[in-house]
């Protein structure tokens, strides 16, 4: 599985519409999505999921499909791309995907994807729920992978050894800690800890509120890389507060997309910490543009800048 900042060759983005949980604030999402895309497409396509295609929802990130490149057993370099269909369930049947499952076979037979197509669908797995560094290791966290209503009765040395197989994988990384309040995909990693080039880590920090935080800053701090270094970490600030209705949401700088030649940044009206957040990443990935897009309304559902998209190798 290659990692998110090595060359690209699309980025998928599904569309809101009125179908869809974004209807009371259609406008206000919609042009977000119109700078995400405007954004992308100075760097690379976009292929754009519109009405013509039926969807329950826009989080691309976990309905779409996940790139593996296929590496000759003779030449060890890339012979094919496989495009692995897996199956969404809503985050563990929280939420109607039905439609959302149907997405990627469509996009393939009607040739907008290039690869070989390889379908799994009898196996729950988000993108969101996975990191890769492209170099045989895997990031994921146990309460997501083993969260109830995905792939029981599943243990976690099957899950593990699955991940292996189709994603290329030497090791697989279970964290057990780390969570915010108001996510409802049972901890994804892409909210949590980064995977970026040379073995560096881009984490979000704890705040009162997220006291596992710290027990998984102390794990991040434990761990070495395939070859025994430890990793070089970098802190991300929590943004402060963000309520909907009473309800904390699961803001968080960590929910960034690599493109081609930039990266870009959920922000949240808060300069200090946008600001800071920004700079951090920068040092993560001091040769590409740093782009801030305020993501204040799809917190508002619950995911951020990269839930929404799927990047294609």
């Amino acid at each position: 599985m290659p990692a998110e900042w090595e060359p690209q060759r699309c980025v998928q983005l599904t569309w809101p519409n009125a179908a869809t949980d974004w209807a009371p604030m259609l406008d206000e999402i919609t042009a977000v999505y119109d700078e995400m895309k405007r954004e992308i497409e100075k760097r690379e396509p976009v292929l754009v999921v519109g009405d013509d295609i039926p969807h329950n929802d826009t989080w691309a990130r976990d309905h779409g499909f996940i790139t593996v490149e296929e590496t000759s057993a003779l030449r060890h370099e890339p012979s094919d791309i496989l495009l692995l269909d897996f199956r969404f369930n809503g985050w563990g049947e929280k939420f109607p995907a039905e439609l959302d499952n149907q997405i990627n076979r469509r996009l393939y037979d009607r040739g907008l994807l290039q690869g070989t197509y390889e379908p799994h669908l009898d196996f729950v797995l988000e993108g969101g729920s996975i990191e890769s560094d492209g170099r045989g290791t895997i990031f994921t966290t146990e309460c997501c992978l083993m969260a109830p209503h995905r792939n029981q009765p599943l243990s976690k040395q099957q899950i593990e050894a699955r991940l292996k197989e189709w994603l290329g994988a030497e090791r697989v990384v279970w964290l057990q800690h780390g969570s915010l309040l108001g996510d409802d995909t049972d901890g994804h990693i892409d909210t949590l800890v980064r995977i970026c080039p040379d073995d560096t880590l881009l984490y979000i920090g704890a705040d009162a509120d997220h006291p596992d935080l710290i027990e998984m800053e102390s794990e991040l701090q434990a761990l070495h890389t395939i070859g025994g270094k430890p990793y070089r970490l970098l802190r991300l600030p929590l943004p402060r507060p963000i309520y909907d209705e009473g309800e904390r949401l699961p803001a968080t700088y960590a929910n960034y997309l690599v493109v081609n030649g930039a990266v870009l940044v959920p922000t949240y009206a808060q300069p200090d910490l946008d600001r800071e957040a920004m700079d951090i990443i920068q040092q993560a990935y001091p040769d590409r543009e740093i782009v801030g897009i305020d993501c204040r309304p799809v917190i508002r559902q619950h995911g951020s800048l990269h839930c929404c998209t799927m990047q294609y190798y």
